[in-house]
């Protein structure tokens, strides 16, 4: 086949949507990431009954662009004995790895222009969820790298430390997803909110298993009390030994976008997506059209995300950080086999409910 034939085939009209919201959504990640730091230093700063950043800007709403500026301009230094390439890979990877998971989103319904409807989800796969695991897996991978790029054994020790946390806590957060599964019978990310809509949310079909998962969201972003990778005070934690200047930025970056996805697919998977609570999207339809439902339920999804990210830095200011050995004894002794209860719980309730209308 021709090029030629190629680029005819091509629905260009959808390749302009797709390439549209894929800005949108990566543009939007970067900019809640970046004003997530100034958020996190102000919710300290009101629980420590301080100010906060108040300088750069209007209420230092302008405190993001300097600490970007500042890190961008800061000399940055490369240990001499360092892989020059896995140095720059490892962060770049961290970045990418973060920015991926909102590829299967569902982020609204559908909006109509240009005589056209456009769907709100970059890829709507059907196995949505295996490819959140899968990218997440793909993280351990920056992390690795830039304790191992520094060629510092330390770096490397506390690289493998993180690793494993993360690898171990993922076990436990995908069994907990498996009761999910079970319940809606399909690993479509969309599919699950269009579930959600018609009856009800997921958190109360499987209280356990979102508590299991919040705990274990908290583990993969290493947000406190799971923050071994930051705890530079106590602990040589991989790439906060060797790392400066905006390489050290996109670590750091990488975790509030982490944040920020994270609270998206707890929020898709058991608090109805962009469902609107109490409201029947159906009958608002034919009120106020379809274009301003969409923008009515993007809105609602965005403030269930930032319910989350609240939380996660709640969490951070009020909770201290654990020892390594009650972090794995958390993860493989108390997560793990609630997990696997809940899963067989699960199976068992459904089983009865089908034999019950069997007979």
């Amino acid at each position: 086949m021709h090029l030629n034939h190629i680029f005819l085939l091509i629905d260009w009209a959808l390749f302009i949507e797709k390439l549209v919201l894929i800005i949108v959504v990566v543009m939007g990640s970067l900019l809640v990431a970046m004003y997530s730091t100034y958020a996190e230093r102000k919710v300290a700063a009101f629980m420590q009954d301080r100010v906060g950043p108040n300088r750069a800007g209007p209420f230092g709403i302008l405190q993001p662009v300097a600490d970007g500026v500042k890190l961008f301009f800061k000399e940055e230094i490369v240990p001499n004995f360092s892989s020059k390439f896995l140095f720059i890979l490892g962060p770049c990877l961290a970045m990418l790895t973060a920015m991926m998971i909102g590829a299967v989103i569902p982020w609204g319904d559908k909006i109509h222009l240009f005589g056209r409807d456009i769907s709100l989800q970059i890829a709507d796969v059907n196995i949505g969820i295996l490819y959140v695991f899968g990218i997440v897996s793909l993280g351990v991978y920056g992390i690795m790298i830039g304790g191992w790029a520094s060629n510092n054994k330390f770096s490397l020790l506390g690289a493998m430390r993180a690793a494993s946390q993360i690898v171990s806590y993922e076990l436990a957060m995908g069994i907990s997803l498996i009761a999910l599964l079970m319940i809606t019978g399909t690993l479509s990310l969309n599919e699950m909110v269009v579930q959600q809509k018609d009856h009800w949310w997921n958190i109360f079909k499987q209280p356990l298993g979102f508590l299991i998962f919040l705990i274990c969201a908290f583990a993969e972003t290493n947000r406190t009390p799971f923050d071994l990778p930051e705890a530079e005070n106590e602990l040589i934690g991989g790439y906060h030994a060797e790392y400066s200047s905006m390489k050290l930025g996109f670590y750091l970056f990488s975790e509030y976008i982490n944040m920020f996805l994270s609270g998206a697919v707890m929020a898709t998977l058991y608090f109805g997506g962009y469902d609107i609570p109490f409201v029947n999207d159906a009958n608002l339809v034919h009120n106020i059209g379809v274009n301003w439902l969409a923008i009515l339920e993007g809105t609602v999804f965005f403030i269930k995300i930032c319910c989350f990210i609240f939380l996660f830095m709640w969490v951070r200011w009020t909770v201290p950080r654990f020892r390594y050995d009650q972090l794995m004894n958390l993860g493989w002794k108390i997560l793990l086999p609630l997990a696997l209860f809940n899963m067989l719980v699960t199976g068992a309730l459904i089983l009865l409910k089908q034999n019950h209308w069997h007979f």
